[in-house]
C-alpha cells in the first residue's frame, strides 16, 4: 500500500522560512515524480513544483526563486524549502507521488498525503 506523509508546516512569520517534508513508501520511491501543490480557502488547488525522478525540479512561475525542491531517494523523501514567505501563501500543502508527463497537471499523480498547513502572519 502506498503512503504519502507530508510534515514541517506551521504557523510562521511574513519573511519567514520552512522546510516541509513528504515521505513515501509502498513501491520504489525512486522511479516517480513527486510533485507539490497547495490549496487556499475558497481557491483551487494551484501546482507549485515537483521533481522527476531524476532530480530535476520544476517550478511553477508563482513560486520560482523563493520555493525549491529537493529529494533524497535513500530516504524516500522529498522536501520543498519555502523562504520570503508572504500572508498569500497560506494554505494547506500537499504533495503526490506519480508517473507524470505533465508535472503541473494534479489529476496525474495517483498518490496524494493528506496536506500539512503553512500560516504566514503578518
Amino acid at each position: 500500500q502506498v503512503q504519502v506523509v507530508e510534515s514541517g508546516g506551521g504557523l510562521v512569520q511574513a519573511g519567514g522560512s520552512l522546510r516541509l517534508s513528504c515521505a513515501a513508501s509502498g513501491r520504489t520511491f525512486s522511479s516517480y515524480a513527486m510533485g507539490w501543490f497547495r490549496q487556499a480557502p475558497g481557491k483551487e488547488r494551484e501546482f507549485l513544483g515537483a521533481i522527476r525522478w531524476n532530480g530535476t525540479p520544476y517550478y511553477a512561475d508563482s513560486v520560482k526563486g523563493r520555493f525549491t525542491i529537493s529529494r533524497d531517494n535513500a530516504k524516500n523523501t522529498v522536501y520543498l524549502q519555502m523562504n520570503s514567505l508572504k500572508p498569500e501563501d497560506t494554505a494547506v500543502y500537499y504533495c503526490a507521488s506519480g508517473s507524470v508527463g505533465r508535472l503541473w497537471r494534479a489529476d496525474e499523480y495517483d498518490y496524494w498525503g493528506q496536506g500539512t498547513q503553512v500560516t504566514v502572519s503578518s
